[in-house]
Protein backbone atom coordinates (compact mmCIF):
# COMPACT_ATOMS: atom_id res chain seq x y z
CA UNK A 1 0.00 0.00 0.00
CA UNK A 2 1.11 3.57 -0.98
CA UNK A 3 3.43 4.99 1.95
CA UNK A 4 4.06 1.73 3.92
CA UNK A 5 0.55 2.22 5.67
CA UNK A 6 -1.72 -0.66 6.60
CA UNK A 7 -5.66 -0.83 5.95
CA UNK A 8 -8.09 -2.43 8.91
CA UNK A 9 -11.08 -3.63 7.72
CA UNK A 10 -14.11 -3.60 10.50
CA UNK A 11 -16.51 -6.24 11.08
CA UNK A 12 -18.84 -4.96 8.21
CA UNK A 13 -16.22 -5.28 5.74
CA UNK A 14 -15.30 -1.21 5.79
CA UNK A 15 -11.85 0.74 5.64
CA UNK A 16 -10.93 2.05 8.43
CA UNK A 17 -10.05 5.18 8.39
CA UNK A 18 -12.36 5.94 5.63
CA UNK A 19 -10.59 6.29 2.73
CA UNK A 20 -11.03 9.99 2.26
CA UNK A 21 -9.65 10.89 5.79
CA UNK A 22 -6.47 9.08 5.47
CA UNK A 23 -5.72 10.40 2.01
CA UNK A 24 -6.31 14.10 3.44
CA UNK A 25 -4.46 13.74 5.85
CA UNK A 26 -1.80 12.01 4.40
CA UNK A 27 -1.54 15.21 1.54
CA UNK A 28 -2.21 18.08 3.97
CA UNK A 29 0.45 20.04 5.44
CA UNK A 30 -2.94 21.18 7.64
CA UNK A 31 -3.02 19.62 11.19
CA UNK A 32 -5.79 17.11 11.56
CA UNK A 33 -7.15 18.91 14.53
CA UNK A 34 -7.62 21.97 11.76
CA UNK A 35 -9.13 19.70 9.38
CA UNK A 36 -11.85 18.47 11.89
CA UNK A 37 -10.37 15.01 12.17
CA UNK A 38 -10.52 13.79 15.87
CA UNK A 39 -8.05 10.77 17.05
CA UNK A 40 -10.55 7.76 18.61
CA UNK A 41 -9.95 7.61 21.84
CA UNK A 42 -9.06 3.88 22.94
CA UNK A 43 -11.86 1.48 24.35
CA UNK A 44 -12.25 -0.85 26.63
CA UNK A 45 -15.45 -3.88 26.22
CA UNK A 46 -16.76 -4.75 29.88
CA UNK A 47 -18.41 -7.55 30.62
CA UNK A 48 -19.09 -10.37 33.94
CA UNK A 49 -19.79 -13.97 32.71
CA UNK A 50 -21.46 -17.58 33.83
CA UNK A 51 -21.23 -20.36 31.74
CA UNK A 52 -22.25 -18.02 28.35
CA UNK A 53 -20.30 -20.15 26.25
CA UNK A 54 -23.84 -20.31 24.10
CA UNK A 55 -23.76 -16.25 23.66
CA UNK A 56 -20.38 -14.95 24.48
CA UNK A 57 -18.71 -15.53 20.52
CA UNK A 58 -22.15 -13.72 18.93
CA UNK A 59 -21.69 -10.65 21.39
CA UNK A 60 -17.24 -9.97 20.83
CA UNK A 61 -17.63 -10.90 17.09
CA UNK A 62 -20.44 -7.85 17.49
CA UNK A 63 -17.43 -5.88 18.99
CA UNK A 64 -14.21 -6.79 17.08
CA UNK A 65 -12.30 -4.06 15.40
CA UNK A 66 -13.74 -1.67 17.79
CA UNK A 67 -12.48 -2.93 20.93
CA UNK A 68 -9.22 -1.79 21.82
CA UNK A 69 -9.43 -3.92 24.88
CA UNK A 70 -11.75 -6.70 25.75
CA UNK A 71 -12.16 -7.78 29.84
CA UNK A 72 -14.28 -10.53 31.26
CA UNK A 73 -14.61 -10.99 34.72
CA UNK A 74 -16.18 -14.50 35.51
CA UNK A 75 -17.65 -16.10 38.29
CA UNK A 76 -17.09 -19.93 37.83
CA UNK A 77 -18.36 -20.79 34.46
CA UNK A 78 -17.12 -24.54 33.70
CA UNK A 79 -18.43 -24.49 30.13
CA UNK A 80 -16.42 -22.94 27.71
CA UNK A 81 -16.54 -19.66 28.15
CA UNK A 82 -13.17 -18.61 29.09
CA UNK A 83 -11.24 -20.36 25.84
CA UNK A 84 -14.11 -18.34 23.47
CA UNK A 85 -12.90 -15.12 25.52
CA UNK A 86 -9.10 -15.54 25.02
CA UNK A 87 -9.55 -16.76 21.26
CA UNK A 88 -11.43 -13.25 21.04
CA UNK A 89 -8.52 -11.69 22.76
CA UNK A 90 -10.07 -10.84 25.95
CA UNK A 91 -8.50 -10.61 29.52
CA UNK A 92 -9.89 -12.87 31.88
CA UNK A 93 -9.96 -12.63 35.56
CA UNK A 94 -12.17 -14.43 38.21
CA UNK A 95 -14.16 -13.09 40.86
CA UNK A 96 -16.63 -14.83 43.05
CA UNK A 97 -19.99 -13.80 42.41
CA UNK A 98 -21.07 -10.48 44.36
CA UNK A 99 -24.30 -8.99 42.64
CA UNK A 100 -24.75 -7.04 39.63
CA UNK A 101 -24.11 -4.22 40.85
CA UNK A 102 -20.77 -5.01 42.52
CA UNK A 103 -19.66 -7.89 39.45
CA UNK A 104 -19.96 -5.16 36.97
CA UNK A 105 -18.15 -2.38 38.45
CA UNK A 106 -15.43 -4.44 39.17
CA UNK A 107 -15.10 -4.94 35.68
CA UNK A 108 -15.11 -1.23 34.65
CA UNK A 109 -12.48 -1.60 37.71
CA UNK A 110 -10.11 -3.61 35.46
CA UNK A 111 -10.62 -1.59 32.18
CA UNK A 112 -7.36 0.52 31.44
CA UNK A 113 -8.90 3.01 28.69
CA UNK A 114 -10.64 6.03 28.85
CA UNK A 115 -14.17 5.36 27.36
CA UNK A 116 -16.03 1.84 27.79
CA UNK A 117 -18.79 0.15 26.13
CA UNK A 118 -20.78 -2.63 29.33
CA UNK A 119 -22.20 -5.32 27.60
CA UNK A 120 -24.04 -8.69 29.02
CA UNK A 121 -22.98 -11.55 26.86
CA UNK A 122 -26.73 -12.18 25.84
CA UNK A 123 -26.18 -9.15 23.93
CA UNK A 124 -24.51 -7.77 20.62
CA UNK A 125 -24.27 -4.53 18.36
CA UNK A 126 -26.48 -3.97 15.22
CA UNK A 127 -24.77 -2.67 12.41
CA UNK A 128 -26.56 0.27 12.34
CA UNK A 129 -25.52 0.87 16.57
CA UNK A 130 -22.21 -0.24 15.43
CA UNK A 131 -21.77 2.35 12.61
CA UNK A 132 -23.50 5.30 14.96
CA UNK A 133 -21.07 4.23 17.63
CA UNK A 134 -18.02 4.28 15.53
CA UNK A 135 -19.13 8.01 13.97
CA UNK A 136 -19.71 9.15 17.71
CA UNK A 137 -15.87 8.05 18.92
CA UNK A 138 -14.08 9.01 16.01
CA UNK A 139 -15.56 12.57 16.16
CA UNK A 140 -16.60 15.07 18.25
CA UNK A 141 -18.94 13.00 20.48
CA UNK A 142 -16.41 12.11 23.21
CA UNK A 143 -15.74 15.75 23.59
CA UNK A 144 -19.05 17.19 24.17
CA UNK A 145 -20.96 14.05 25.96
CA UNK A 146 -19.82 11.80 28.86
CA UNK A 147 -21.97 8.69 27.39
CA UNK A 148 -24.24 7.33 24.84
CA UNK A 149 -27.49 5.83 25.42
CA UNK A 150 -29.45 3.48 22.55
CA UNK A 151 -32.62 1.15 22.32
CA UNK A 152 -32.45 -2.31 23.31
CA UNK A 153 -34.26 -5.02 21.36
CA UNK A 154 -35.03 -8.56 22.37
CA UNK A 155 -35.70 -11.60 20.39
CA UNK A 156 -38.00 -13.11 22.02
CA UNK A 157 -40.85 -16.48 21.01
CA UNK A 158 -39.10 -16.51 17.22
CA UNK A 159 -39.78 -12.74 16.87
CA UNK A 160 -38.05 -9.55 17.84
CA UNK A 161 -39.91 -7.68 19.91
CA UNK A 162 -40.88 -3.49 19.26
CA UNK A 163 -43.71 -3.09 21.53
CA UNK A 164 -44.82 -2.75 24.95
CA UNK A 165 -42.56 -2.28 28.40
CA UNK A 166 -39.73 -4.51 26.73
CA UNK A 167 -38.92 -1.83 23.62
CA UNK A 168 -37.27 0.92 23.55
CA UNK A 169 -35.81 0.36 26.40
CA UNK A 170 -33.21 2.58 26.53
CA UNK A 171 -29.64 1.61 28.21
CA UNK A 172 -26.58 4.18 29.22
CA UNK A 173 -23.67 1.88 28.13
CA UNK A 174 -21.02 3.49 26.24
CA UNK A 175 -19.34 6.29 28.83
CA UNK A 176 -16.25 7.95 29.81
CA UNK A 177 -15.13 5.45 32.26
CA UNK A 178 -13.92 8.59 34.91
CA UNK A 179 -17.23 9.53 34.70
CA UNK A 180 -19.86 6.54 35.03
CA UNK A 181 -20.54 3.67 37.87
CA UNK A 182 -22.65 0.70 37.95
CA UNK A 183 -26.06 2.27 40.61
CA UNK A 184 -29.10 0.78 41.14
CA UNK A 185 -31.03 -1.91 43.03
CA UNK A 186 -29.09 -5.22 42.62
CA UNK A 187 -31.89 -6.51 40.18
CA UNK A 188 -31.96 -3.11 38.55
CA UNK A 189 -28.94 -1.93 37.61
CA UNK A 190 -27.76 1.17 35.56
CA UNK A 191 -24.92 3.26 34.75
CA UNK A 192 -24.88 6.44 36.26
CA UNK A 193 -23.50 9.49 34.61
CA UNK A 194 -21.34 12.75 36.65
CA UNK A 195 -19.84 15.47 35.24
CA UNK A 196 -21.69 15.26 31.87
CA UNK A 197 -24.61 14.55 29.19
CA UNK A 198 -25.28 11.41 27.23
CA UNK A 199 -26.42 11.34 23.97
CA UNK A 200 -28.81 9.39 21.69
CA UNK A 201 -27.14 6.91 19.24
CA UNK A 202 -29.13 5.21 16.35
CA UNK A 203 -29.83 1.49 15.72
CA UNK A 204 -30.49 -1.03 18.79
CA UNK A 205 -28.69 -3.36 21.24
CA UNK A 206 -29.98 -7.16 20.37
CA UNK A 207 -30.56 -9.02 23.33
CA UNK A 208 -31.04 -12.72 23.24
CA UNK A 209 -32.17 -12.82 27.38
CA UNK A 210 -34.78 -16.10 27.12
CA UNK A 211 -33.93 -18.70 24.82
CA UNK A 212 -36.99 -20.35 26.36
CA UNK A 213 -40.09 -19.65 28.41
CA UNK A 214 -38.58 -22.07 31.43
CA UNK A 215 -35.93 -19.68 31.66
CA UNK A 216 -38.73 -16.42 31.55
CA UNK A 217 -40.64 -18.25 34.63
CA UNK A 218 -37.43 -18.80 36.19
CA UNK A 219 -36.41 -15.48 36.31
CA UNK A 220 -39.53 -14.25 37.49
CA UNK A 221 -38.42 -16.32 41.53
CA UNK A 222 -34.47 -15.07 41.07
CA UNK A 223 -35.89 -11.43 41.10
CA UNK A 224 -38.93 -12.58 43.30
CA UNK A 225 -36.03 -13.06 45.76
CA UNK A 226 -33.91 -10.53 45.27
CA UNK A 227 -37.08 -7.99 45.57
CA UNK A 228 -37.95 -9.12 48.74
CA UNK A 229 -34.47 -9.05 50.69
CA UNK A 230 -34.48 -5.47 49.42
CA UNK A 231 -38.09 -4.91 50.74
CA UNK A 232 -36.76 -6.70 54.15
CA UNK A 233 -34.06 -4.27 54.48
CA UNK A 234 -36.11 -1.07 53.71
CA UNK A 235 -38.97 -2.09 56.47
CA UNK A 236 -41.39 -2.26 53.42
CA UNK A 237 -45.18 -3.26 53.77
CA UNK A 238 -47.23 -5.46 52.40
CA UNK A 239 -50.29 -3.65 51.08
CA UNK A 240 -53.22 -4.96 49.26
CA UNK A 241 -52.82 -1.84 46.65
CA UNK A 242 -49.41 -2.37 45.81
CA UNK A 243 -50.13 -7.02 44.87
CA UNK A 244 -53.78 -6.11 43.15
CA UNK A 245 -52.91 -2.37 41.46
CA UNK A 246 -49.73 -2.78 40.35
CA UNK A 247 -49.83 -5.97 38.35
CA UNK A 248 -53.13 -5.10 36.76
CA UNK A 249 -51.63 -1.27 35.87
CA UNK A 250 -48.51 -3.17 34.12
CA UNK A 251 -50.28 -5.35 31.69
CA UNK A 252 -52.18 -2.45 30.47
CA UNK A 253 -49.19 -0.03 30.05
CA UNK A 254 -47.50 -3.02 28.55
CA UNK A 255 -50.17 -4.16 26.31
CA UNK A 256 -52.72 -1.41 25.46
CA UNK A 257 -51.16 1.70 26.06
CA UNK A 258 -47.52 1.00 24.75
CA UNK A 259 -48.90 -1.10 22.08
CA UNK A 260 -48.14 -4.74 23.06
CA UNK A 261 -50.68 -6.51 21.58
CA UNK A 262 -49.00 -5.43 18.03
CA UNK A 263 -46.37 -8.18 18.84
CA UNK A 264 -48.96 -10.59 18.52
CA UNK A 265 -48.95 -13.81 20.85
CA UNK A 266 -45.75 -12.90 22.28
CA UNK A 267 -46.47 -9.33 23.09
CA UNK A 268 -49.29 -10.92 24.90
CA UNK A 269 -47.00 -13.06 27.20
CA UNK A 270 -44.50 -10.40 27.52
CA UNK A 271 -47.52 -8.25 29.24
CA UNK A 272 -49.00 -11.48 31.35
CA UNK A 273 -45.77 -12.29 32.41
CA UNK A 274 -44.65 -8.91 32.96
CA UNK A 275 -47.65 -8.58 35.39
CA UNK A 276 -47.61 -11.74 37.11
CA UNK A 277 -44.15 -11.36 38.07
CA UNK A 278 -45.30 -8.07 39.90
CA UNK A 279 -47.82 -9.74 41.30
CA UNK A 280 -45.47 -12.35 42.72
CA UNK A 281 -42.58 -10.01 44.34
CA UNK A 282 -45.53 -8.34 45.85
CA UNK A 283 -47.16 -11.67 47.61
CA UNK A 284 -43.41 -12.64 48.56
CA UNK A 285 -43.91 -9.72 51.13
CA UNK A 286 -47.33 -10.89 52.31
CA UNK A 287 -45.43 -14.40 52.65
CA UNK A 288 -42.87 -12.70 54.44
CA UNK A 289 -45.04 -11.05 57.10
CA UNK A 290 -47.36 -13.87 57.80
CA UNK A 291 -44.19 -15.85 58.85
CA UNK A 292 -42.73 -13.44 60.84
CA UNK A 293 -46.79 -13.07 62.62
CA UNK A 294 -46.71 -17.14 63.12
CA UNK A 295 -42.95 -17.51 64.44
CA UNK A 296 -44.10 -14.55 67.05
CA UNK A 297 -47.26 -16.84 68.39
CA UNK A 298 -45.49 -20.01 68.69
CA UNK A 299 -46.03 -21.20 72.05
CA UNK A 300 -42.67 -21.24 74.01
CA UNK A 301 -41.47 -23.74 76.34
CA UNK A 302 -41.19 -27.28 76.94
CA UNK A 303 -43.24 -28.74 74.27
CA UNK A 304 -43.04 -25.85 72.09
CA UNK A 305 -41.68 -28.05 68.84
CA UNK A 306 -44.19 -30.40 68.34
CA UNK A 307 -47.06 -28.10 68.68
CA UNK A 308 -48.94 -26.42 66.07
CA UNK A 309 -49.11 -22.51 65.29
CA UNK A 310 -52.83 -21.75 64.86
CA UNK A 311 -53.90 -19.65 61.71
CA UNK A 312 -53.31 -16.10 61.62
Amino acid sequence: MAGGGTTKHDFLGREWPPTSERNLAANSLIPCHLLGLVMRPSLSIALVTLNEAANLRRCLGSVLGLADEIVVVDSGSTDGTRAIAEECGAKWHEHAWEGFREQKNLALDRCTHDWVLCLDADEALSPELRQDMEEFLAGNGPTLYAGAFFARRTWFLGRWIRHGDWYPDHCLRLFRRSAGRWAGASEHTHVRLTGGAPVKLRGDLLHWSFPTLRRFVEKINVYADTFAERAAAENRRWSWLDNTFRPAWRFARGYVLRGGFLDGFPGLFVAVGNAYATFVRYARLYERERAGRRRRKEPKGEGAAGSEPREA
